[in-house]
């Protein structure tokens, strides 16, 4: 059982460490503006590099606690979905890393405001739009666990954070598409919604922690 605590811990960091690397990334980056540019923009320059790998990290992390997830004895959501769906979503961050974003809403420096698509950019949305997909999933087949084991205000908090998620990522592409009314706080919106989903995966990787406690009987 102790061996499972530590693919779990994973899941339970991947998150803060992902958002701590982000955030200094984009307060120290010339020419970003954190309230209106993607995270994903920060792989984008001489220091790219850093948020590429900064993916890697959160994906591999994630993949990990999807693994641990698979083996623990009550598995999220049944034996298959919920690992699966967190799966998806830690291979959504790697594939994000390894394409980079198309430039958008003026970052890098020079470059237009509007999307011009890509390979390596279709590429990274595919991988990004998928991942945040199965994270969404994965709020709501916990939700239905949490519901059958009784525990409602559980269940009410995992379908909030996937509504939160949906309504907050769709507000962040409008402002990505030059919506005039959002595009100066697209980075802001992005921002929320992925701290959402990913505070979300941490408060479950801490729930599965203590529910596979070597003391707990």
């Amino acid at each position: 059982m102790r061996r499972l605590q530590v693919p779990l811990l994973c899941g339970a960091v991947a998150g803060p460490l992902f958002t701590l690397a982000y955030l200094a990334e984009g307060a120290t980056r010339t020419g970003y503006d954190p309230t209106r540019h993607p995270v994903s923009s920060l792989a984008l320059g001489e220091y790219g590099w850093t948020q590429t790998a900064n993916f890697l990290v959160a994906g591999s992390l994630t993949l990990a606690f999807a693994a641990g997830m698979w083996r623990a004895p009550r598995p999220a959501g049944g034996p298959l979905f919920g690992p699966l769906l967190i799966g998806v979503w830690g291979a959504g961050l790697i594939g994000a890393g390894l394409f980079r974003s198309d430039p958008v809403s003026g970052y890098p420096p020079g470059t237009p405001d509007h999307l011009q698509y890509t390979t390596l950019g279709i590429l990274h949305d595919a991988f990004s739009l998928a991942g945040f997909a199965a994270l969404i999933a994965a709020c709501f087949v916990f939700t239905r666990r949490f519901l059958r084991a009784g525990s409602r205000t559980r269940a009410a908090l995992s379908a909030a954070a996937g509504v939160l998620f949906v309504v907050l990522l769709q507000l962040s592409s409008s402002a990505f598409s030059q919506n005039a009314d959002l595009v100066d706080h697209g980075g802001l919106l992005q921002r929320a919604a992925v701290t959402v989903g990913l505070g979300w995966m941490t408060w479950i990787a801490l729930h599965l922690l203590r529910e596979t406690r070597p003391d707990r009987s």
